[in-house]
């Protein structure tokens, strides 16, 4: 039977030792992990043990810095700083106390810890830095942001892993429009969070959820806007999904393209753009490839498939259908003829999953349906190297990789993946 031990009441000294998924990090107490939050590896700190609950690992929150590491910094954000007690610190820059370049290294390392333990894969991918984010100190780049509000009407963000709505008097991370529109120090009695949104065309939308609607019919009240990406115009949902950088959708848009093996590609195949949105990525291939590009976006939505249609019409191949991915694919294996399989192989496939990843029922029907090469496109490193380990029995490797710091002074980070099959799997 395991030792177990209660964990200490009083503040405890803790050395870190390393970057863990999730924005914490990793260090020892008698020979158990803790997971530790506001600070880096190389530093001495104080902290309080908040969660006991595991029996393999702890909890703790960061209470001072007895020895600071050279990589910190003044957090970009005065709300989220650890001068603040951890229950009152905003929550969404974790790792804003940390200088860009090495939270970008923190990030490699946690991108290639995850494709070496779960994928067997090793990698020297590095994380590719946007724009003049390292020159505006990481701030300044979301074009939206969800604001919460508490049961008294008080807006704010919540603290990090909990519901607890912080007020806060800035939001140095959003665009300025967005900054200098939210409704910071309002009340919104009975509404259920604020959005602030900032599209491309330089207007801002608040848009208040009323709690007492659920979000069906929020979905109802269509706030139509237009995204340009490289001089191409992208109908959606005010309320919509579309990436959260500024630089975010041309980024990813180049990316895909350079993707792309070219050798393998085949413009009548029955090429897939799944969890595919508005139609950016269908899009991308579509101008890399031009006006006779075969391809169906897939995306549970109807909204954002409504839009998907519009924004896809340059192309008389590409056709949107609203559906959940893996019922699709489900489908297409039970009814495909032998000249659509062919097709299917013939198929270039873009992934663009929520941060669960697309998971093994999707990863068996498309390595069933046995494509030429998949484009998979990830906001989560682990769920990104479950999936590479799920495809392999299929026979596909991972060809290129590439990382984007898309979330700057947080712990999130973009990848694009391409696989290939193996000839033998061919």
């Amino acid at each position: 039977m395991a030792e177990t031990h209660e964990a200490p009441a009083a503040p405890v000294e803790l050395e870190i030792t390393n970057v863990a998924h999730g924005g914490v990090f990793v260090a020892r107490h008698e020979g158990r992990v803790v997971f530790v939050s506001d600070t880096v590896p190389g530093e001495r700190v104080l902290v309080s043990i908040t969660d006991d609950s595991h029996t393999s690992f702890w909890r703790a929150e960061t209470l001072s810095v007895l020895e600071p590491s050279a990589h910190r910094r003044p957090h970009v954000w005065p709300a989220a700083s650890i001068e603040r007690a951890p229950e009152l610190r905003a929550g969404g820059a974790e790792f804003g106390h940390i200088a860009l370049a090495h939270q970008r290294e923190l990030k490699r390392q946690v991108l290639a810890d995850a494709f070496s333990r779960m994928a067997g894969v090793e990698t020297d991918v590095t994380v590719e830095a946007l724009g003049d984010d390292e020159q505006r100190e990481g701030t300044g780049w979301r074009t939206r942001v969800k604001l919460h509000v508490s049961d008294d009407g008080e807006l704010g963000p919540y603290a990090a892993r909990s519901h607890r709505v912080i007020p806060v008097e800035e939001l140095p991370l959003a665009g300025d429009a967005v900054a200098e529109a939210a409704p910071l120090g309002q009340r919104f009695a009975g509404a259920e969070s604020v959005d602030v949104v900032g599209p491309a065309d330089g207007s801002v939308h608040v848009l208040v959820n009323d709690a007492a609607r659920p979000t069906s019919q929020r979905a109802q009240e269509r706030r139509p806007i237009v995204e340009t990406v490289g001089g191409r115009g992208f109908r959606l949902d005010a309320r919509g999904f579309w990436q959260v950088h500024r630089l975010a959708a041309s980024t990813l848009t180049d990316a895909v393209q350079s993707a792309v093996d070219e050798s393998l590609f085949d413009a009548a195949a029955a090429n897939l753009d799944l969890y595919g949105g508005v139609g950016l990525l269908a899009a991308a291939l579509g101008d890399r490839f031009g006006d006779g590009v075969r391809m169906t976006s897939v995306e549970s939505d109807a909204r954002a498939t409504d839009d998907a249609s519009e924004n896809l019409a340059d192309w008389l191949g590409a056709q949107a259908v609203t559906a959940r991915v893996d019922r699709y694919l489900q489908q297409l294996e039970r009814t495909a003829t032998a000249g659509d399989r062919n097709r299917l192989r013939a198929a270039t496939v873009i992934l663009d999953p929520p941060r669960s990843g697309a998971g093994k029922a999707v990863v068996a029907s498309l390595g069933r349906l046995a494509p030429a090469q998949l484009v998979y496109v990830a906001c989560d490193p682990v769920a990104l190297a479950r999936d590479v380990a799920l495809f392999a029995p299929y026979g596909y490797t991972v060809a290129s990789l590439r990382a984007f710091d898309l979330f700057p002074n947080t712990h999130h980070v973009e990848a694009v993946a391409l696989l290939t099959r193996e000839p033998a799997a061919r």
